[in-house]
């Protein structure tokens, strides 16, 4: 079925399964602090990375629904397992019969050519959720773009939580991170460029440099997804003057606001009011 709305003007949508997708909303707006922004967290059913293929598709084009019902043309998934495990589906079969006016991004792809450029032996490491890394999106993606690249996955269960319980910056968090760096490094020593496969990471950052040599180059996803989009926005101007220029930015979450605009704050040292969303 055809959308009618497919012609009107909206916000760019930004889609996390919870918090770390603000880290890549944070990059973007410093960027291109022109565009009005729908922020959307589906912190009821987080998390995502230890859910099916079919689960994580349904709920992401669930919520990729919301944001359209709500006037967005473009929307990010900036979330690593959604972009791992729906975005495909939702490119190539979702959007061509209902919205083809319309365009669903991932964030996974421009990390990966940032990635390619960075190495210098070619021997890649990806730190992620046990989703990402069994979903081997990036393995794909990143073969795409060299086929002899040797490419390490390590998942991190323990990591997110301890960002979300605000332990990332205390002494305990120290044995989980370098437990999974010892154990990447371990499986290929010749790695030389880790991507952190997961929005919530970048907190983790300064940990994650003391158990790493000092010549590893680490990707954060953030800048380069930022830098992705205005480059996909100058290319595709039929897509950008479809949103809006208000220069603001709105917060929705599938569970509490309060406890959304309290946990918000450790992701972007502003201030936040949530309001609540409710997606089928």
């Amino acid at each position: 079925m055809k959308n009618d709305l497919n012609h009107q003007l909206g916000p760019i949508g930004i889609f996390d399964s919870g918090y770390g997708g603000l880290t890549v909303l944070s990059e973007i707006r410093a960027l291109l602090p022109q565009y009005d922004y729908l922020y959307l967290g589906d912190n009821a059913r987080a998390p995502y990375g230890n859910r099916s293929f079919e689960v994580v598709y349904q709920f992401t084009w669930q919520a990729v629904r919301w944001f359209f019902e709500r006037g967005c043309q473009l929307v990010i998934l900036a979330c690593n397992t959604a972009s791992a495990k729906a975005l495909r589906s939702i490119q190539q079969i979702n959007l061509p019969e209902a919205y083809p006016d319309r365009r669903v991004l991932g964030i996974i792809r421009p990390t990966a050519e940032i990635a390619v450029e960075i190495t210098k032996t070619g021997h890649l490491g990806v730190l992620g959720t046990e989703g990402t890394i069994q979903s081997e999106s990036y393995d794909i993606e990143l073969k795409k773009l060299h086929p002899q690249l040797i490419i390490t996955g390590e998942a991190c269960p323990m990591w997110v939580p301890l960002i979300e319980n605000r332990e990332y910056d205390k002494p305990g968090a120290d044995y989980f991170v370098k437990q999974h760096i010892f154990n990447l490094l371990n499986k290929d020593p010749e790695i030389d460029t880790i991507i952190l496969g997961c929005t919530h990471y970048p907190l983790l950052l300064d940990k994650i440099k003391q158990f790493l040599p000092k010549s590893a180059e680490i990707i954060a996803q953030g800048k380069y997804v930022a830098e992705s989009l205005k480059n996909y926005l100058s290319r595709h101007p039929e897509i950008a003057m479809k949103c809006t220029l208000g220069a603001t930015i709105k917060y929705f979450t599938t569970e509490s606001p309060e406890k959304f605009s309290q946990q918000a704050s450790l992701f972007l040292q502003e201030t936040v009011h949530a309001e609540k969303a409710i997606i089928d």
